[in-house]
């Protein structure tokens, strides 16, 4: 049990370990030369933004709203749904308990 244990735990430290790497993305920054580095100041390099790029960085934010909306959309129609069969088993329920008291009622007579 005890080798279970220790097991399972290694596994779960291992898996947090992997999660929290960061992951490599290229970048189109340079990388900074030793000269820039030992020089004591801090430097900032500021990529310009070109027309093609706001461009494309608005239609896919378009898209990414328009995603949104639409997930919304099914969300509440999802619910809208649910809550009609939620109602209608309730209803069902109370029916069901109405049926079983005449009977029961009737029963006693």
């Amino acid at each position: 049990m005890n080798k279970l244990i220790a097991t399972l735990l290694t596994g779960l430290f291992a898996t947090s370990v992997f999660a929290q790497t960061s992951s490599t993305t290229t970048s189109s920054v340079p990388a900074a030369t030793p000269t820039q580095m030992t020089s004591g100041a801090s430097t900032t390099v500021d990529t310009p933004v070109t027309k093609a790029d706001a461009k494309a960085q608005a239609k896919a934010d378009k898209a990414d709203a328009k995603a949104d909306e639409k997930a919304a959309k099914a969300d509440a129609k999802a619910e809208k749904k649910i809550a009609k069969a939620d109602a209608k088993a309730r209803k069902d329920k109370a029916e069901a308990n109405k049926d079983a008291a005449e009977k029961k009622a009737d029963a006693v007579k």
